[in-house]
């Protein structure tokens, strides 16, 4: 039987002790004997005593692939001058320390995974609530603007008019004078008799019909309630309840009542109340008389 070529250390020495006592016994003592010498007594004793307390070829190697896998290959006496075997030592040491390397690495690698996806997932929330945010915010501006929108639309078609054209001032509110009973309540706009008035703004007409002093007098009532007395008419041309939108005809100047003269004597009461200053009103408007 053929021993191993290659050993770790404790299986290399036993077996430089051995191999001369296998080549001893493997010729038995069967020459003739030399003149003069003893004859070799053969001995009826057990054979290879050393084996007993060798470990089998086996464990030997089981030992040596468990040195190696621990602590990387190791070269035993005899063994460490042989460049093959230095060399396997060196490949095998190196894999050893590569496969360590590795596994720190990949613990490393592991816990960077972690904390990634622990990040990316606190980013991921904090992105869906500005989201959220940024889409109730768009919400809420959106119904803003709709009701801006809405809000001017309906400005725009109500914006206020002047009640008539080619006119000239000739009396302002507040004046005192043998004319008026009391102070003057309105704003006189003299101008051709039959020239067309209009409505303000939008409204309701509430009064049509003959009022003493004012001649012939229009009411008409605005959608906040405020309202507009359009007197001294030649003519009326709306009835009540008669709905109007700003520029349309009510009726035409005249000098119907208390008058020296062709004009129309405009007056503005807010609720129906008392009379305020229409200049004024109008300037509010947008409009300069």
């Amino acid at each position: 039987m053929a021993l191993p070529t290659r050993l770790p250390a404790a299986a290399n020495q036993v077996s430089e002790k051995v191999v001369p006592v296998i080549e001893a016994a493997a010729y038995p003592a069967t020459l003739a004997p030399v003149g003069g010498k003893r004859r070799a007594t053969k001995h009826s004793g057990p054979k290879g005593p050393l084996f007993r307390g060798l470990p089998s070829l086996p464990v030997i190697a089981g030992a040596a692939a468990l040195a190696v896998s621990i602590g990387g290959a190791v070269a035993g006496p005899g063994m460490a001058d042989d460049p093959v075997v230095a060399a396997e030592v060196a490949q095998s040491n190196a894999v050893s320390s590569a496969a360590a390397v590795v596994a720190d690495r990949d613990e490393v690698v592991s816990r960077d995974s972690r904390r990634v996806a622990v990040a990316q997932a606190s980013d991921a929330e904090l992105v869906a609530q500005a989201e959220a945010a940024a889409a109730a915010r768009s919400k809420t501006l959106a119904g803003l603007q709709a009701r801006a929108n809405k809000q001017a639309a309906k400005i725009e078609a109500n914006q206020w008019v002047m009640p008539v054209q080619g006119y000239r001032l000739s009396a302002t509110f507040g004046l005192t004078s043998y004319l008026w009973s009391t102070v003057h309540t309105g704003l006189d706009f003299a101008a051709p008799s039959g020239t067309p008035l209009v409505a303000v703004a939008n409204g309701t007409i509430t009064e049509v019909g003959y009022d003493g002093s004012y001649g012939n007098k229009t009411v008409l009532t605005l959608e906040d309630g405020t309202e507009i007395w359009y007197c001294h008419q030649s003519t009326m041309d709306v009835t009540v309840g008669q709905t109007v939108t700003g520029g349309d005809v009510i009726g035409r100047v005249g000098s119907t009542g208390n008058s020296t003269g062709a004009h129309l004597h405009l007056e503005v009461r807010p609720g129906g109340a008392d009379p305020v200053d229409p200049y004024s009103t109008l300037m509010t408007h947008g409009l300069r008389p």
